[in-house]
């Protein structure tokens, strides 16, 4: 049964193909070394779970879009934009998201695997470790045919 090498590596191919992002990864996200500046901007794949439904496979996943803040240290004195760009990388990261679930749901991708309910939920973070990273985590359920036979 390969239903999750091929899930993934499709998720992971397709996120690659996107000119904003640089690296793409999978399992525990604290096991990504977060602190080289060179990964980003990165998308993290997590299969959060799968369901058996006879014929069908649930996969239930997370993907993370995210990239490094940059701060200016010229003053700014705007309270909505502040001194970063955070709203950009939100703006960028949310259109990955996007394009991932169009292509997922309507695109290429739709006549092997469907979005369940053609439905997804997106939300955004922001986190501080060795830098300020934002992004947004869009979760999504994924229909697969069940390939295992009885015999």
């Amino acid at each position: 049964m390969s239903t999750f090498y091929e899930i993934t590596k499709v998720i992971k191919d397709q996120l690659q193909a996107d000119l904003f992002v640089n690296t793409v990864t999978i399992g525990d996200i604290f096991k990504v070394d977060l602190n080289k500046v060179t990964i980003f901007p990165l998308s993290h794949i997590i299969i959060n779970s799968v369901s058996y439904q006879g014929s069908i496979l649930n996969y239930n996943i997370s993907v993370l879009c995210m990239d490094i803040v940059d701060a200016s240290k010229e003053l700014v004195t705007d309270a909505f934009v502040g001194n970063d760009n955070e709203q950009d990388v939100l703006n960028t990261q949310l259109t990955i998201a996007n394009r991932f679930l169009d292509v997922l749901r309507r695109g290429s991708l739709s006549n092997t695997y469907e979005l369940v309910n053609d439905s997804a939920s997106i939300e955004f973070f922001v986190e501080r470790f060795e830098h300020k990273i934002a992004g947004v985590t869009v979760t999504f359920d994924v229909s697969i045919r069940n390939p295992m036979t009885i015999c």
